[in-house]
């Protein structure tokens, strides 16, 4: 009967060990499982972080004319255009990042503020296009099919689910697609596309401070004063008096990198418009002579978008050793704005 016992516990030790050895053995293939989990996605990471590279507008116009066997009329270009931006947020490698709840979209905070840059731009694009471009007073009709597009575009940009941002998306590009289609079709007249003078202006207008807020903001990367409304109304009338400035705002170090690269990913988006209004807002410009400003604009934007050979965002001061890429990035942008000031000016004359 000892024996028997002894040999009792042998077994349940035994028994005790294996199952101890296989979960041992489990755990171990969920570590690796785990890491390399984790090493594809820091590959994969890396490579969804790189910018989707320029594109010819002229060339894409040219193509897609093709395959549709329509004639480019005014209004092709900045439409296609359109829709490529919008295409390009969506299917670049990695898709659509922003929404990401799991890694490595998850832990990217570039690329999404890329995309953003490029959305701020598609949207207000597209208001521009349902309120005044495709209309030629303002009695008239929308469009119906911007009328769709133009909310579509304005969904929020972190839903993932029920429903997705990717979703509401390609409907607004479907939209896009169904205008372009009567647009160009010589049996539907009823789209329109007003490449008038004053349709460019009022949407180089709402440019104007959108680039004039991104370039204060990268302008802050270093701390600068700012004069705000207290310091004014605090004048003593004496002019002999201490002079006021402010208090110094400075763009917090955390928010650096996610500045500059919105900065990227818009003046990537209005890269590709201004090309496009090159082409289809080409006689007003001339007639206005504003051709010249609209290229310069182009120069600048390209100039903006320089290769980046340095891993991080770098902020050293405005005369330090190092370099401080918000810095050349505001220049850029600043001379744009200046450039889509004067074309305001010519514009707007008789």
């Amino acid at each position: 009967m000892p024996g028997k016992i002894r040999q009792y516990f042998k077994d349940k030790k035994d028994d005790v060990q294996d199952y101890a050895g296989g979960s041992g053995v489990i755990g171990k293939l969920i570590l690796a499982l785990v890491v390399v989990y984790l090493l594809v996605a820091l590959v994969l990471g890396m490579i969804w972080s790189s910018e989707p590279d320029t594109f010819s507008v002229r060339e894409h116009t040219r193509s897609v004319a093709n395959t549709m066997e329509r004639e480019p009329i005014t209004g092709f270009a900045t439409t296609v255009t359109m829709i490529r931006i919008a295409e390009t947020l969506l299917d670049k490698p990695g898709g659509y990042i922003s929404n990401d709840i799991f890694p490595p979209g998850l832990w990217l905070d570039n690329m999404p503020n890329w995309e953003y840059g490029v959305l701020v731009q598609l949207r207000d694009l597209s208001r521009a296009m349902r309120k005044d471009i495709s209309r030629s007073q303002s009695q008239s009709a929308e469009d119906r099919d911007l009328t769709i597009a133009e909310p579509q575009f304005h969904f929020d940009s972190e839903s993932w689910a029920i429903p997705s941002t990717e979703a509401e998306y390609r409907r607004g590009i479907t939209a896009l697609k169904r205008y372009l289609d009567r647009l160009s079709s010589p049996d539907q007249a009823d789209a329109q596309f007003f490449a008038r003078a004053d349709n460019l202006s009022n949407w180089l207008a709402d440019l104007e401070t959108r680039l004039g807020s991104l370039s204060r903001t990268l302008g802050e990367s270093v701390g600068k004063a700012s004069v705000s409304d207290s310091v004014i109304t605090m004048d003593s009338g004496d002019p002999l008096a201490e002079e006021a400035t402010g208090e110094d705002v400075k763009t917090p170090w955390t928010k650096i990198d996610d500045v500059f690269y919105e900065a990227r990913g818009s003046s990537w988006a209005l890269l590709h418009i201004f090309r496009a209004i090159e082409v289809d807002f080409r006689k007003v410009l001339q007639d206005k002579n504003a051709m010249a400003s609209v290229r310069q604009v182009i120069i600048e934007l390209e100039g903006a978008q320089g290769e980046m050979w340095s891993p991080v965002i770098l902020n050293g001061s405005g005369f330090g050793v190092l370099a401080n890429h918000s810095l050349t990035m505001a220049a850029y942008l600043s001379r744009a704005n200046s450039a889509i000031s004067d074309m305001r000016d010519l514009l707007s004359r008789g």
